[in-house]
Formats: C-alpha cells, structure tokens, sequence
C-alpha cells in the first residue's frame, strides 16, 4: 500500500478555512459568556452545545479504547458518510466502490455529490471475494464502502478478506460496523492504529437503543478525523443528543444485557420461522435482524402490513429475491409476528 491522505484529499478541502466560533476558540471553564448573541435566559437551552463535544468523546475514548483525535461524531452515521464524499471525491471525476447488496445510503450519499459508484456483487452465500473487490478500482477509485455485519444480508464479512482490502487499496476504505454488538466477530477498532486508510462507523443507534437521537460515530486516524471536523456544520450535535448518549454510556451492562437478550430471542425467532411453510430459507445472521427467504415476500409484506406489523420487503435487491428482512423485537412481538405468519400460510400464496 502506498497510501497518501494528502493525495486523495480535494484541494478546496486542503485549502478551506473552517468556520470557527469562540466556544472553538477557547479551552477550560467559562462562567459569561457573550460571544454567540444568545438569549441569557433559559439555561441551559439558550446555549449552543459544544462544537467539539468533549466530555462525549472522553466517555466514547474510555469504552472504545480509542484517543480523541481519532473520533468524529455525526448526526447518524448518515453525515460522517456524506462528509467523506465531500472531502475526499471529486465531483464527476472519482468514483468509490462498494459491495451489493448493502446498505443504500452509500449509493444516495453518492447520487447526491455526483460520483461515480460501482457495485460489486458479494458470492452467492454473501461472502466477500477482495480480489474482486480490489479488481474494480482504478486511479479515480477515492473510497472502497464495506458493512460488516452486512445490511440486509445480516452476515459479518470475512476479516481476512477486508484487512486485505485496507492493506492493498491506496484509498479509503470504509468499514460500516453499524451492528458489530451482536456479532461474534470482534470490531477492528482495537488494530485501528495499524491502517492509516481505514476509517470505521459504528452507531448508538442499534445496541444501545438509541436510534432516537441520532448519534453516529467514525473513527480513524487523526489526520482523517481533523479533515471531517473542518468542513462539518459547527454544532452539528444538538445538547439533548450530547447530554443523553453521556447519560447512557455510564451503563454499559445494560446495553450488554439488551444485547443478550436480543440474540436469545433472535435464536427462538428463527426456531419458529422455520417452522413455516410461507419460509423457504433462513440466511445465517449475525446481526439483531433476519433475512428470510419466502413463498411470496411482497404478498406476505403486504399482509403483514394489514395486521399492522411491518417488516422489510428486501425482495428486489439483488441476490435477495424473495426475501423479507426482520428485525428481533420483544418475545411477545415475535410472537405477534409467527401467528401471523402462521394465519397467511393457511392462505393459497
């Protein structure tokens, strides 16, 4: 790998003096503050949060195992993604690659800042082929998108054939690790220092419940990190997401026990799936959802939606005919949803 940042980094981006407010410009405790033409009255909510959410990296640096400067917070994991692009591709003249199927913001984030996005097909059992992968790159290829595990196919990716991935592309590549709680698999952010071009997503949006205040997390090297925080919008993340996420880090065994809890009945959940006529085939998942093969996937969907339970109908993405994806939710809503199933299946599909 001969990997460069400065050379895949838009020369506006390199160039660009950021925005910079006061609350930026200074370190260490305030008690007046008259710089950011706020109302006095109504604290704390008359303040803007801050800019660089300081005592939420902290929390975040003490349970990742990662330093500061190597965490960028996001509204979602959606805008580190968009940010990317902005940075690192030219507009009609680079491109990224990513496998299919995943997760469809990658395309979108692509549509919108006009760049090229090619699409390589993961192995009939979802598997990831990196020479394939790789062979789809060429000098305009910016960023290589990866999800592991993957959306909606549920499956963690083979780490081998990713770190290959990171070793070999000069680029950026992109591991989304949205659902790397409910996996086996470890996350790579513990060997995050080893790839300069690696940047890594993660959420608390999924194990830890949070999915409500949008908080998305990327973690990279410094020198990636400070490119993302120059060209985001100043107070990208509002005061409740700050205060909440600080709040509900300080109880990590409850995120384990919602996770424990989720893979037992993401276990049952498929026990009885299986059971069904209307299921075919059952992916192996190592996420806090199924894809599930059926008889008829947008007529079982559509079903399913008159008895108000929805679910996603995945059935024309590619490699995934037929197939809905399911979410584990509580044991009694499980159960809502195989009674259902069972009362279609007595239907001629």
């Amino acid at each position: 790998m001969n990997f460069n940042l400065q050379n895949i980094t838009r020369k506006n981006i390199s160039s660009l003096q950021p925005y910079s407010s006061a609350r930026d410009e200074f370190t260490g405790e305030a008690s007046v503050f008259l710089d950011a033409n706020e109302n006095p009255f109504n604290a704390p909510w008359n303040r803007y949060p801050d800019p660089r959410q300081l005592e939420l990296k902290i929390r975040l640096s003490q349970l990742k195992g990662v330093s500061t400067p190597s965490i960028f917070l996001g509204n979602g994991s959606d805008e580190p993604i968009d940010l990317l692009f902005r940075a690192f591709c030219e507009p009609g003249i680079d491109n990224v690659v990513a496998i299919s199927p995943t997760y469809g913001m990658y395309r979108v984030a692509a549509d919108i800042n006009n760049i090229s996005y090619r699409e390589v097909l993961l192995e009939e059992d979802f598997s990831l082929n990196a020479g394939k992968v790789l062979a789809a790159t060429d000098s305009n290829s910016k960023m290589i998108f990866l999800c592991s595990p993957n959306n909606p196919t549920g499956n963690a990716l083979d780490q081998t054939e990713a770190v290959r991935i990171v070793t070999e592309f000069n680029g950026l590549v992109v591991l989304d690790e949205a659902y790397i709680d409910f996996c086996p698999e470890k996350s790579l952010i513990n060997v995050l220092n080893q790839f300069p071009n690696l940047v890594l997503l993660q959420t608390l949006s999924k194990a830890w419940g949070l999915a409500g205040i949008r908080l998305g997390m990327a973690f990279a090297s410094p020198e990636i990190i400070s490119i993302l925080s120059k060209i985001k919008y100043p107070y990208n993340i509002n005061l409740l997401t700050q205060e909440k996420a600080v709040e509900m880090l300080q109880f990590p065994d409850q995120k384990e026990s919602w996770v424990e809890t989720i893979l037992l009945q993401k276990k049952k959940l498929i026990t009885e799936l299986s059971k069904l006529p209307v299921v075919l085939k059952i992916y192996p998942s190592d996420a806090n959802f199924i894809l599930v093969q059926t008889t008829s996937a947008k007529k079982i969907y559509l079903a399913l939606v008159d008895r108000q339970i929805i679910v996603r109908d995945r059935s024309k993405v590619a490699l995934c005919g037929e197939a809905l994806r399911i979410t584990v939710g509580t044991e009694g809503e499980n159960q809502l949803l195989i009674e259902a199933l069972k009362e279609i299946g007595n239907w001629k599909m």
